[in-house]
């Protein structure tokens, strides 16, 4: 992705995502993190060509060296679960509430061939896969007969009923518990293992974030402010922003439910601050801050920041 700018379509513009570039790579999680109200899901929602009809998008999305940004809907629906598949954050909205969970899952399934007692297995199949309890029986319910967990985990099975190659995973383990989201990111750390497949990791949650992602991009109003190897950007990061998620994390042994909660609130796409959309709640904010919007440049290698600052962070 390459300076991804995705407006909504009114007599004044608003810009919700700014010039996103990213990379996500064949056997490599990249994670996006950020605050509600970042951009995150509208990013997804562009890669899969799903943007309301209020909003649209330029610059480039590049699929196996090929432009999909601005392709005929006929050829991003060809694209669409066999190669690129999306589990999306609020399972309720996802599902057809008028069709059975076992028509929903096995819709891939039967436009690559399968009929009968073979596409009903493959059903059974997917649905256990993922940890549905029961799933000859779930595969005949409708969405509202379900649970919020049995649903998100009925969208995940959907989801990987093509064999994407590259999966979107926004939010995906929201709605369930410990034990089943351990579950879930195993299921997506075997068939990354397996199959070699991309995986776009959509998260607020830090811990979730800091065990399977490979490579992180913390967006804030609709703008990269750091990316990089994760291990490296948790540990040590060149943006007050990331530093100030990673104090934010509540812990365990705090009096407070949050560590270190961030001062104000997230800046909203509609109403940028000028200079730095951070500027207003960073304590290392300086004149400049409020001027000047810093550009994502190269600090050291495999290391991007937007601070303009970011170099007195290498020895801190």
């Amino acid at each position: 992705m390459r300076d991804l700018v995705v407006s909504t379509d009114a007599d004044a513009p608003v810009r919700i995502l700014d010039g996103v570039s990213l990379d996500v790579r064949s056997g490599r999680t990249t994670a996006l993190i950020g605050e509600s109200g970042s951009g995150k899901s509208i990013l997804g929602s562009a890669v899969m060509g799903l943007l309301p009809d209020t909003m649209s998008a330029q610059g480039e999305i590049v699929f196996d060296d090929r432009q999909v940004l601005g392709i005929p809907e006929r050829q991003r629906r060809a694209l669409r679960g066999r190669w690129v598949a999306m589990i999306f954050q609020d399972p309720l909205a996802a599902l057809n509430p008028s069709q059975r969970i076992g028509r929903q899952v096995g819709e891939l399934l039967r436009r690559g061939g399968l009929r009968g007692k073979a596409l009903e297995e493959g059903v059974v199949r997917l649905l256990a896969r993922v940890g549905v309890p029961r799933p000859e029986e779930r595969a005949h319910a409708f969405p509202h007969q379900l649970s919020g967990g049995l649903r998100q985990r009925a969208v995940i099975a959907m989801a990987l009923s093509g064999g994407p190659r590259l999966l979107i995973a926004d939010e995906p383990t929201t709605a369930l518990d410990v034990t089943v989201q351990k579950r879930i990111l195993d299921l997506l750390a075997e068939m990354q293992r397996d199959d070699g497949i991309a995986i776009l990791f959509i998260s607020h949650d830090l811990r979730v974030v800091s065990h399977i992602a490979d490579d992180l991009v913390v967006l804030y109003a609709g703008r990269v402010a750091e990316s990089g190897p994760a291990r490296s950007v948790l540990s040590k990061p060149l943006h007050p922003y990331t530093r100030a998620l990673a104090r934010s994390v509540p812990s365990v042994s705090a009096a407070s439910a949050v560590s270190d909660p961030i001062p104000g609130t997230a800046a909203s796409p509609a109403a940028r601050p000028s200079g730095c959309a951070f500027h207003p709640r960073c304590p290392l904010a300086r004149e400049i801050c409020r001027r000047e919007t810093p550009q994502p440049r190269e600090v050291v290698p495999g290391r991007v920041s937007a601070c303009h600052f970011a170099e007195e962070f290498l020895d801190d």
